[in-house]
């Protein structure tokens, strides 16, 4: 009994011994807390006072774990766009420094995920993993860091591969009007990065939430989500969520890009952006300008925007590529935000509403789209082809108004219009159903070669999806050359000829025999007249 006791005793005295020497090691910190109070509450908007030391884009803590960033610093009171919902707070409520900018959750844990910019789930499958945090506004990378633009992102829809060719770090403007089709563009470039080795990211900015579950669902159905980011701000959310979307969005990008691999990012599109930024502005009282924009709209989208890059190969060889979306009103293109993204970009895909209502799809106006860097990034196989399908396509669409006046045509203006309305109805594409290089290719130089002219426009989708059958016959060397910045030799192109033609053949109609003349027995030979008839029955 007595050596139990013992050992207890030996046992407190160690354990008190250790507490002592643990208090005299302590000492007291104080911790300053700089605490302001709200002024005033406004549509997602506060007025804070009692914070001297606040920096410009600071993270302020707000009751109810409400974030908001400090925009206006002004000499008595800091104007604080809300991140959230702001119903519950009142005036003299505290507000709190947290000493940070606003960050993001990053890293491979948010493939497949859809979140707010604020990196909270909202797809319901439990917390978010990361591997680190990054701040949503970050510097581009300097120009020594950036590579050109070498490779090519291939989006899977033949009219944009072709003719408006897109590169890996390119920013490429998607703008129409309301319903053309233009988030499907984007959708059919993320779908199409499927086994590709490129990330997605996509932005939707104050979409219905119902119209992002159908859109979510689709990249599901399809498999996209395994290698895709979705970032939402609903419509219904606060503005200044709709502000910060894209830039947290482009810090995930940029976590992947730095890390070597290659992005590619959609933005949903940045009208909406544009309108929540002017609604912060005004009720922050910032000065209107054009359209009551403020005077710095120009400068987010382009510090935005220009985070879009290929990194050299010091710092990785990763690329970013944006897809920013753009809404325009009556086809103006000349409007105040759809100049300013026109001329912060590498080119633009414009889709056209006549059109989208010939049920021309995907909509895209050739003549007025254009890509500025991806022609260098483009295979060369396509270079040799595309050319003289986007001549020959600009002077089928001269052609076809003015043959719409009623205007005799001769024959060399009347073939031109058969093989442009050939070459559109090739260019026509469902959704989702992207075509890969090899198909591409072989239709373009079909197209080139005139194998499809003779073919009845009803039934040209039987016989281009009778020559994409055909692509499995192209040799395989002539299919790497594809891939690769090979050119095409003389015998590549008539290989690929003759295998379009073989598969093109039974869709042209067959010349028909000479009809005899009615009157005459079938089985009595055709009488000629003589030649100088006509002459001996002159007087």
């Amino acid at each position: 009994m007595s050596a139990t006791t013992d050992n207890l005793q030996s046992v407190f005295d160690r354990t008190f011994a250790g507490i002592s020497q643990a208090r005299e090691a302590y000492a007291p910190e104080l911790t300053p807390r700089e605490v302001g109070t709200i002024t005033d509450v406004s549509t997602g908007i506060a007025r804070v006072a009692g914070l001297p030391g606040a920096g410009f884009e600071e993270l302020l803590a707000f009751p109810g774990g409400v974030f908001g960033i400090a925009f206006n610093l002004d000499e008595r009171e800091i104007g604080v766009v809300l991140l959230g919902e702001y119903s519950h707070l009142h005036v003299g409520d505290e507000v709190e420094r947290t000493g940070r900018v606003t960050d993001v959750a990053v890293g491979d844990g948010l493939l497949g995920r859809v979140i707010d910019p604020l990196g909270q789930p909202l797809d319901g499958n439990g917390p978010v993993t990361c591997s680190g945090r990054l701040p949503i506004e970050r510097p581009a990378a300097p120009i020594m860091d950036r590579a050109p633009v070498s490779v090519p992102l291939q989006t899977g829809l033949k009219v944009v591969d072709a003719l408006i060719p897109v590169g890996r770090g390119q920013r490429e403007l998607i703008l129409g009007d309301r319903q053309t089709g233009k988030t499907a563009i984007a959708l059919d470039a993320i779908v199409n990065q499927r086994g590709k080795n490129v990330l997605c990211v996509y932005c939707s900015i104050g979409q219905r939430a119902s119209a992002v579950a159908k859109l979510v669902a689709s990249l599901r159905e399809k498999g996209a989500m395994d290698y895709t980011v979705v970032v939402v701000a609903e419509g219904d959310d606060a503005p200044g969520l709709l502000y910060i979307t894209p830039y947290a969005a482009t810090s995930i990008a940029e976590h992947f890009m730095e890390a070597g691999r290659d992005v590619l990012i959609v933005y949903d599109d940045l009208t909406q952006h544009a309108r929540a930024y002017r609604e912060i502005s005004l009720l922050l009282r910032r000065p209107p300008g054009r359209e009551a924009f403020p005077g710095d709209i120009f400068y987010i989208h382009s510090r935005l925007l220009e985070r879009a890059t290929h990194l050299s190969k010091e710092r990785g060889n990763g690329s970013l590529t944006a897809l920013p979306i753009i809404e325009t009103e009556a086809q103006d293109i000349s409007a105040y935000i759809p100049t300013n993204l026109i001329s912060i970009t590498d080119g633009q895909i414009y889709l056209s509403p006549s059109l989208f209502e010939l049920g021309v799809l995907p909509a895209v106006d050739v003549g007025k789209s254009v890509s500025r860097v991806g022609g260098k990034a483009q295979r060369a196989a396509y270079r040799a082809v595309a050319g003289d399908l986007k001549l020959a396509y600009a002077q089928f669409s001269e052609l076809e108004t003015f043959s719409r006046f009623g205007a005799r045509l001769d024959e060399e203006t009347r073939k031109t219009i058969e093989h442009g309305r050939r070459i559109r109805a090739c260019l026509k594409q469902p959704e989702f159903q992207p075509v890969q290089v090899p198909a591409q290719i072989a239709m373009l130089l079909a197209l080139t070669a005139g194998l499809f002219d003779r073919v009845p426009l009803e039934r040209m989708p039987d016989a281009e999806h009778a020559l994409r059958e055909a692509v499995a016959e192209i040799p395989p060397e002539v299919n790497a050359r594809f891939e690769t910045a090979d050119t095409l030799s003389d015998e590549d192109r008539n290989a690929v000829i003759q295998i379009a033609s073989k598969s093109l053949e039974p869709f042209q109609p067959k010349p028909d025999p000479e009809s005899k003349p009615e009157n005459q027995p079938k089985d009595q030979p055709e009488v000629k007249p003589e030649p100088d008839a006509a002459l001996k029955a002159k007087p």
